[in-house]
């Protein structure tokens, strides 16, 4: 797979799972400088999440999630997506404005500095405070056993 598209998977990632308030506030300044039309506003609709048993078994629809997607051109000529889970149409036209900076060459390493990065730092601490809280409660079993009869 191409680095570029790589590179383009994980901000857009971290873009959708930051909290809303840390990336509007973070971005707030870097996005000032340019212009965009919005293609398609912030619109609300249902996707449908598949899953696999054990993840090997055949694939079966689990349910129906919200999802909130935009798209956007930037006065650079970039287009920006977003694709969020839940109902944040705020959260989906900055997340999509910023997908269409951080493809510009000479914005994108400051959009990563400035709020890509800090953003991901915050989820990965997010995340590893979750998992001590969740060892913290673990349980081990363990089986005795008897001999034969």
């Amino acid at each position: 797979m191409n680095t570029a598209i790589e590179q383009r998977q994980h901000w857009m990632s971290v873009l959708a799972k930051a909290p809303v308030d840390e990336l509007l506030g973070l971005s707030e300044d870097a996005i000032k400088e340019v212009s965009f039309d919005v293609i398609r506003a912030p619109e609300v609709g249902l996707t449908q999440v598949r899953a696999r048993m054990g993840n090997k078994g055949e694939r079966f629809n689990l349910g129906d999630m919200t999802l909130t997607r935009c798209v956007v051109r930037s006065s650079l000529d970039t287009l920006g997506y977003s694709y969020i889970a839940g109902r944040h149409k705020d959260h989906a036209l900055r997340a999509a404005q910023l997908d269409a900076l951080l493809q510009d060459p000479q914005m994108g390493e400051v959009i990563m500095d400035r709020v890509v990065r800090p953003i991901e730092t915050l989820l990965l601490e997010a995340e590893a405070k979750k998992r001590r809280e969740t060892d913290a409660t673990r349980v081990d079993f363990f089986t005795l056993v008897r001999g034969e009869d």
